[in-house]
């Protein structure tokens, strides 16, 4: 018992906060962090062992300056890590939601550090010196790439749509198909939409099918727009009948009521002409005679977050006009990396190599499974016996919205509990993808099956290191 009191620490000797900041062992702290939180983080834990102390609970190497020190560095790190983390996505989805779907190229991350650094003519108008429209930046490249007579950029997509029909159908009529009332992520729905741009939605058809006589008998004096609604995350299949854009056109015609298409993912390019599963196109849309597209930049574009509007001038005159263009208006970030996104798209010849979301799309399996042949033994070796690791074929998602029931031909890595015994292996690999999401570069796969999948699409060559390495810690 006397041997055991003499391992603990008691409140006595516990040193003061202004001698271990005098101490070696803060200097470098100090230098880092500055005086004012070591001070704050010191004097917490300083508290906390004199609370341990007190308990009896106190061990005296505890007490040292050495791991006074430790303990504070490690608490001032975590303070002061970056709340938003770059991470693996190793999830099969590539433009995923919550990840920050699309990545930008090279040449938008230069544009945006040019923007970061040094004054931008955002809104001055360099050949006549006075105010400029910051629009006219990336007006011009929208309308030459999709065929629209104008274009306005807002901060996303549903900012686009709702900015359009505030404008256009303020208590008036919008004429949808019942089958296109989507919900996105977020409970995020379009009849919802419609009512808060003080819009009436009028439902036409049924889930499964809409006719054109049901968008012909609909149009009246109150009505504003025909809108067609891209099924960005679901399919309906079997029994079903729908209208085309083309149409719908036709049916409006004769009544001067423009037609709106919200196209969601908003693909530049022919996705087929890469082997891909063929996505409507924004021009397509415009020349199907559309008045007015709304979609998104960081999706199929592979752009940054961003919600375009494209089609007839003096439609978008008006919907620029609106106040809400204001408050819904992107920064010059957005613009900067817009913009060279968009002139990828000249040369289309090039895309799979120079725009970062089709050529991850386009990777080949083999390239893959090659990568998950080096990584499977570093794994496996981190693991243990505990579980077992094979490289394995899977499939790949585009993600947000973009070819819902499209999949991938994809390889990774298949890591399920040793023994194949159903008990407790639900447990095991929670605790494994907990653990992998701690690791100070997270690694985030899936669970299904019994099985944890960690798909490489989107692992990119130059970080197949980096990822070797957090699997070592793992064993840490």
């Amino acid at each position: 018992m006397v041997e055991h009191d003499r391992e603990l620490a008691r409140a006595s000797d516990l040193p003061s906060l202004d001698r271990l900041l005098g101490m070696p062992e803060f200097q470098a702290l100090l230098a880092e962090f500055g005086r004012t939180q070591v001070t704050a983080a010191l004097r917490g834990d300083l508290d906390e062992c004199r609370a341990a102390a007190l308990a009896g609970a106190l061990a005296r190497e505890a007490v040292t300056s050495a791991a006074f020190a430790g303990r504070v560095s490690q608490s001032l790190a975590a303070r002061n890590r970056s709340a938003l983390r770059p991470v693996f996505n190793l999830t099969g989805t590539v433009l995923h939601t919550n990840l920050g779907r699309a990545l930008l190229p090279d040449s938008a991350l230069e544009a945006v550090m040019q923007a970061l650094t040094s004054p931008a003519n955002l809104e001055f108008d360099l050949a006549t010196g006075g105010r400029g429209d910051r629009d006219d930046l990336i007006a011009p490249l929208l309308c030459e790439l999709t065929g629209g007579e104008a274009a306005t950029v807002v901060n996303n997509n549903a900012a686009a749509v709702l900015l359009m029909l505030a404008t256009l159908a303020k208590r008036r009529e919008v004429v949808v198909s019942r089958g296109e009332l989507v919900e996105i992520g977020g409970a995020f729905r379009i009849p919802d939409i419609m009512t808060h741009a003080g819009a009436k939605l009028v439902e036409v058809g049924t889930t499964n099918r809409t006719h054109a006589a049901d968008y012909r008998d609909a149009i009246g004096e109150k009505t504003a727009l025909l809108m067609k609604v891209h099924c960005s995350n679901y399919e309906v299949t079997g029994f079903t009948k729908s209208v085309s854009v083309a149409e719908v056109v036709q049916i409006a015609k004769p009544h001067g009521v423009p037609v709106a298409v919200d196209l969601g993912s908003g693909t530049l390019a022919p996705l087929e002409r890469w082997g891909l599963p063929h996505e409507t196109t924004v021009q397509e849309t415009i020349a199907a005679g559309a008045d007015l597209v709304t979609f998104s930049g960081d999706k199929l574009l592979g752009g940054p977050q961003a919600g375009m509007i494209v089609g007839r001038k003096a439609l978008i005159a008006k919907i620029k006009r609106h106040p809400l263009k204001r408050a819904l208006r992107v920064g010059k970030l957005t613009l900067a990396a817009l913009e060279p996104v968009l002139r990828l798209y000249r040369d289309p010849e090039h895309l799979p190599e120079r725009l970062t979301t089709l050529r991850l799309l386009t990777r080949s399996r083999a390239e893959m499974a090659a990568q998950a042949e080096r990584l499977a033994p570093v794994l496996a070796k981190a693991l243990g016996e505990a579980y077992t690791v094979a490289p394995a074929p899977m499939v790949s998602q585009i993600g947000s919205g973009a070819l819902p029931v499209e999949q991938l031909p994809s390889y990774g890595l298949a890591i399920a509990p040793a023994g194949g015994g159903k008990r407790g292996g639900g447990r095991a690999l929670a605790k494994l993808e907990a653990a992998l999401r701690a690791l100070p570069y997270p690694v985030i796969g899936r669970i299904a099956d019994q099985t944890l999948w960690l798909d490489l699409r989107c692992l990119a060559p130059d970080n197949e290191a980096r990822l070797a390495l957090q699997f070592a810690e793992l064993r840490a």
